[in-house]
């Protein structure tokens, strides 16, 4: 069974950075997707940033110009660089894999997640 185990997560302050991380381990599956999703305190899940196994990237708006999205070469590491949070930004993050048909992803397995806390 494939894991993903995420962290990196935490309390920082508004304006601040979080480096969050996401282990892949397990059979290897198709992980020509790698993504990140984040879900609030009774809100649904939200799409954050995914890249492609041949390098491109998709930000949602919110997060754009903020949130930096890579994956080791290997892709059994996936990264998120979030600099300038805002309280809004307050969620669980979870990663993602899947596999890239066309333009889209269909993912297959699911993180734990690994919670950020952004105080104003």
């Amino acid at each position: 069974q494939v894991q993903l185990v995420e962290s990196g997560g935490g309390s920082v302050q508004a304006a601040g950075s979080l480096r969050l991380s996401c282990a892949a381990s397990g059979p290897t599956r198709d992980r020509s997707c790698m993504g990140w999703y984040r879900q609030g305190s009774g809100k649904t899940r939200e799409f954050v940033a995914h890249i492609t196994s041949d390098g491109r990237t998709v930000y949602a708006d919110s997060v754009k110009g903020r949130f930096t999205i890579a994956q080791d070469s290997a892709k059994n590491s996936l990264f998120l660089q979030m600099n300038n949070l805002k309280p809004e930004d307050t969620s669980m993050y979870v990663c993602a894999t899947g596999d890239l048909r066309g333009s889209r992803c269909f993912w297959g397995d699911w993180g734990q997640g690994t919670k950020v806390t952004v105080s104003s």
